[in-house]
């Protein structure tokens, strides 16, 4: 390693992926115990229900969701398996396909969002007033911009 980083930085960076991964692992225990879909299938059901027609390509889908394109043909799998989404075939594109929303999945968030809804309230909004969230808010646009610029 060449370059030393200030430690407030690297405290920061270690404190951020730490409270993320604790995050996501109490709201999806939550989810568990309430018998709901598992968040990352939320988070890519939740990609859908948004989407124009309730349908995006699937390296759009990937591209959304953070997920490398065998992660998400592995996920999509179980998602069409369980029939929350359907697979179609791009007309415009014979090697393509889109994922498309079932009524069921859109059902499948509905269900599930409440329990998602009051896990962030417990586990990360009533930890923060708003001046704090708006100036995580800031800080983490500053960073995502950084990185898509």
């Amino acid at each position: 390693m060449s370059k030393k980083l200030a430690e407030h930085h690297l405290n920061a960076w270690r404190l951020f992926i730490t409270a993320h991964a604790t995050l996501i692992d109490a709201i999806d225990r939550e989810l568990a115990a309430a018998e709901c879909i598992p968040l990352h299938w939320y988070d890519v059901l939740v990609e859908l229900v948004e989407a124009p027609d309730r349908r995006l390509r699937l390296h759009e889908l990937a591209d959304k969701v953070v997920l490398s394109r065998s992660g998400l043909t592995r996920l999509v799998d179980k998602l069409e398996t369980a029939g929350l989404l359907k697979r179609e075939p791009n007309p415009e594109d014979r090697r393509g396909y889109y994922a498309v929303l079932t009524d069921a999945g859109y059902e499948a968030l509905r269900h599930a969002w409440p329990i998602y809804a009051a896990g962030i309230e417990q586990n990360f909004a009533a930890h923060l007033t708003e001046e704090e969230a708006k100036i995580f808010i800031t800080a983490l646009q500053k960073i995502l911009e950084n990185q898509q610029g």
